[in-house]
């Protein structure tokens, strides 16, 4: 018997999985082979007469790529565009996007399914893909372990029996420890991707015939432009055995596109004093004070400190592993010493969710009562898991992070200026309230392409963006095939906020029409019209000053939660969405509340900065610690106890 340390990322009731062996097996184009069944109508999709699958892409030996395809709703399936979505992390879950955000359903409190009627494959055939291998469902070498409540480990156990030692809730199925057999960087990610769609198109080629859209969030600021581009370069390999990728446009919501703009985007947001700042901070009115600002500028800009080890970091090229290559080792330590002196700070001073500033922590939105669900045995048996589901992988996180993936350009730059180049459509969307990805580090980067035309030449500005409901979510600044969008009142995860205006962008996207209102076919020589920059303030209207229960439920119309909190019954929505509450009791939240007060009240004596409140609690939901939703990615490498996905 062996210790791996394979971490949870949330505390549930797990079993031991049983092997699938009713999986149909086909070969894709590649010579890969794809895994799968058909999943029962009511496991996600409500429809009897819509189509859903789930597998595996067998790309290596020991890699084995899980996604989830639905076939449009609205649309001939066989003649709808194929939208793939992958959430971000380094190792997040794409099933955070299928059941938080934009897939077909998700999961109430009682752990019901429910419809989700701004699905986006109401337009679109939609696949979600767990990459790279040991994330959320995709594996590697699958062992039977439970989790040591000492260390919150994995224990490899000999067999699938639960011993008498072992806590019977954690005995499970979880992917070996093993950092080779995942990717340790947005370029090595790129391979298996390419080749994961290769497989699923071979497979189901009537899916993919009028196009291919590519959607993500977060860490895919740095997955998006690498894998496109990967993608469009395989195209022009043309392999024998390959089939061309149809790639049509390329979609990226609160993007962790170059990190050197975004650390300085963490002091921007949250500063009310610099003249180099739009708007004077966020739009929310929720800034540091005089003291606290200070110390972040100084964190951030003084010698030696963060910008510094950055532009560093950005002059080494990546190594093969971490404990050789001087490039990781300055890389990792450079985005260590940024998190805990620049983001972090946030956290412990002003005590508000990094993915939405509205809220205090701990943040109820958007729900997360889907991890239950995908560790039941009877969806685990439909969908045909190998392993027990956890939102973050561990072993992703720890193989980015040693070689600093998180600090670097990358070359996404370059990437996305050769996607335009190559005429497929760029799309960059981001939630305001947003700070972890926040708004104003994508802008900066918008402003450093060359090849936008006229977005950067002072031509192109910021144009409402009209929708069906009359109601303006956001503006939009166009120029040609390249697109910033500005969604108002919407955190990280901007689907789950603002629904309809997402669906309607992908489907103007999909259309080749204009975000703003859907009736201007694009061309190169497009542009909306309106001022430079975004000046909508948003005021504190939707600002919450109380720590919200975890069954509370979001209201998409009013942009705030509904009240009462406490109703244990579903209920319609204005908006004719059904919102569901209880009063029942969420021990796993409370759980990981109660680590994580301990865990930031570790950190605020490190960095020697005042608590802001005795209620607070840090929830940090994907970068550097893996809590519940996604996010950009985890720290690895600050001690043990932070390697403790939540």
């Amino acid at each position: 018997m062996f210790t791996a340390l394979l971490l949870f990322t949330q505390l549930v009731i797990t079993q031991f999985v049983a092997q699938p062996s009713n999986l149909t097996t086909k070969r894709g184009y590649a010579g890969i082979n794809v895994r799968y069944k058909q999943v029962p109508a009511g496991i996600c999709e409500q429809n009897p007469n819509v189509r859903s699958f789930s597998g595996f892409a067998d790309v290596s030996e020991n890699e084995h790529i899980f996604w989830w395809f639905f076939e449009a709703r609205n649309v001939d399936p066989t003649t709808a565009p194929l939208t793939i979505w992958i959430n971000g992390g380094p190792g997040s879950s794409s099933m955070i996007g299928l059941f938080q955000e934009l897939g077909p359903c998700g999961v109430n409190i009682e752990g019901n399914v429910y419809d989700n009627p701004y699905s986006w494959s109401n337009v679109s055939n939609m696949i979600f893909i767990d990459q790279p291998t040991t994330t959320g469902f995709s594996y590697s070498i699958p062992i039977p372990g439970f989790q040591d409540s000492s260390t919150n480990e994995i224990v490899a156990l000999p067999n699938a029996t639960c011993p008498d030692y072992a806590d019977t809730t954690t005995c499970g199925t979880y992917n070996v420890y093993n950092t080779s057999l995942t990717a340790n960087s947005t370029v090595a990610a790129a391979p298996n991707f390419y080749l994961t769609l290769q497989a699923f198109t071979g497979a189901f080629p009537q899916y993919s015939s009028n196009g291919i859209f590519f959607a993500t969030e977060s860490y895919g600021g740095h997955y998006a432009p690498i894998f496109t581009r990967y993608i469009l370069e395989q195209n022009e390999l043309n392999t024998t055995g390959t089939a061309f990728i149809d790639l049509r446009a390329v979609l990226v919501g609160n993007g962790w596109f170059n990190p050197i703009l975004q650390y300085q985007a963490y002091y921007n947001f949250t500063s009310n004093y610099s003249t180099r700042l739009h708007q004077g901070g966020n739009t929310y009115g929720l800034h540091y004070n005089a003291s606290i600002d200070a110390y972040v500028f100084n964190n951030m800009y003084g010698a030696h400190n963060c910008l510094d080890q950055l532009l560093d970091c950005n002059t080494y090229p990546y190594a093969t592993n971490a404990s050789d290559g001087t490039g990781n080792q300055v890389c990792s330590a450079a985005d260590s010493w940024c998190y805990n002196q620049v983001e972090l700070p946030y956290d412990n001073v002003l005590g508000r969710d990094e993915y939405d500033i509205r809220y205090l922590t701990p943040d109820p939105f958007p729900y997360s009562f889907y991890v239950d669900y995908l560790n039941r045995a009877d969806v685990q048996s439909a969908i045909g898991a190998f392993t027990n589901f956890t939102q973050g992988s561990s072993i992703t996180s720890t193989a980015f992070s040693g070689t600093g993936d998180d600090a670097r350009e990358t070359g996404v730059t370059a990437a996305v200026e050769y996607i335009l180049d190559h005429n497929v459509t760029f799309v960059m969307y981001f939630g305001d309230a947003d700070f972890n990805c926040n708004w104003f580090g994508g802008e900066a980067f918008s402003k450093t392409l060359t090849n936008t035309g006229t977005y950067n030449n002072g031509s192109a500005g910021f144009a409402n963006i009209t929708t069906t409901d009359g109601i303006t979510h956001g503006q939009v600044k166009t120029a040609g095939k390249f697109s910033f969008v500005r969604i108002f009142e919407a955190g990280h995860e901007v689907p789950f906020y603002q629904p309809l205006v997402s669906l309607e962008m992908l489907n103007r996207t999909i259309q080749g029409y204009d975000i703003a209102t859907g009736t201007t076919p694009l061309t190169s020589d497009y542009f909306t019209k309106g001022p430079v920059d975004s000046t909508y303030i948003n005021g504190n209207a939707t600002v919450t000053y109380e720590v919200l229960p975890m069954n509370a439920t979001y209201n998409t119309t009013t942009n705030q939660p509904n009240p009462p909190y406490d109703v244990a019954s579903e209920r319609n929505n204005d908006d004719g969405t059904s919102s569901f509450s209880s009063g029942g009791k969420l021990l796993t939240r409370l759980h990981h509340a109660k680590l994580d007060f301990m865990k930031a009240k570790a950190k605020e004596a490190e960095l020697g900065v005042p608590w802001s409140s005795s209620k607070r609690v840090v929830q940090k939901k994907g970068r550097h610690m893996l809590f519940e939703e996604s996010g950009r990615r985890k720290k690895q490498d600050h001690g043990h106890v932070w390697k403790q996905e939540m």
